[in-house]
């Protein structure tokens, strides 16, 4: 069964810099048959979508509030989904996903319902 899992949240002041990690694990997983992105949850608000990339990384799309600050990459040799965050805002500061879509007629998704491989979360803080 494919699990995604990330890593690298914390706290950060306004102006630095984050990255953020995605290990895909399980299944017969192959990096490439899968579409994923990332989203995010701040307190008391809906789901956000932040950022998508295809599953042959050709593509990439951001959501409007990271747009230009935030990017989005995976690792062609391994299977880790990557989200460096840049010029970081106390907006920014929510719980960050990252999602798989295991069908493989999916390319690239901005959509929440498309996802269907959903990890635990990261704790993102931007706090002076």
């Amino acid at each position: 069964q494919v699990q995604v899992k990330e890593s690298g949240g914390g706290m950060v002041q306004p102006g630095g810099s984050l990255r953020l990690a995605c290990v895909v694990s399980g299944g017969t997983f192959d990096q490439y048959k899968y579409a994923m992105g990332w989203f995010r949850r701040a307190l008391g608000q809906e789901r956000e979508f932040v950022a998508a990339i295809s599953r042959t990384a050709d593509r990439t799309y951001y959501g409007d509030a990271v747009e230009g600050r935030f990017s989005i990459s995976r690792d062609n040799a391994g299977n880790t989904l990557w989200l460096q965050m840049n010029s970081m805002e106390q907006e920014d500061t929510a719980v960050y996903y990252c999602a798989a879509i295991q069908k493989i007629f999916v390319n690239i998704a901005t959509t929440a319902e498309v996802y269907d491989t959903w990890g635990q979360g990261t704790q993102v803080t931007v706090s002076a």
